[in-house]
């Protein structure tokens, strides 16, 4: 069974994350949608909210499943026994970091490849934290987010 773990903070979870999920679906028999727990961040809904508001977000595979995680991502993957770790590309100011995330998982796990997907055109620009400042400031966010991450939006921010 191949399996591929797609990590991410989805905060929030955006039609571009979708897109990438959605095309994973169809080409792993499992894909692991890892919600990070510590990211380091102050984001803007809780593991809990991200976990549901992913998982709202991709009901229609049932390859799909969604998992929180605490620590390095490759332990969490040796962990699920996946050799895969996805990562999205929207633009070429995305690779160098990705580049050196991926360098630093490969010296720490070897046998665990990285796979770089890029999302559709229409979504490339689209960023959460972008999403999150939009929303943040009362403007429309229905072209970028599923309904169900729009309502919770609206209601973290008013």
């Amino acid at each position: 069974m191949r399996s591929v773990v797609y990590p991410g903070t989805f905060d929030p979870i955006t039609n571009g994350h979708v897109d990438l999920i959605h095309r994973a679906a169809r080409l792993f028999d499992r894909v692991v949608v890892a919600v990070a727990a510590d990211t380091g961040k102050t984001p803007a809904f809780s593991t809990e909210q991200r976990l549901a508001l992913v998982r709202s977000s991709v009901t229609d595979h049932s390859n799909v499943e969604v998992l929180s995680f605490e620590g390095l991502l490759v332990n969490f993957a040796r962990e699920l026994g996946v050799s895969v770790i996805m990562r999205g590309l929207r633009a070429v100011s995305d690779f160098e970091y990705e580049f050196q995330l991926a360098g630093m998982n490969r010296r720490m796990a070897p046998e665990i490849e990285t796979l770089f997907l890029t999302p559709a055109e229409k979504y490339t620009y689209i960023s959460s934290s972008l999403v999150r400042e939009i929303a943040r400031l009362k403007g429309d966010v229905s072209a970028f987010v599923g309904p169900a991450v729009q309502a919770a939006l609206k209601q973290r921010f008013g």
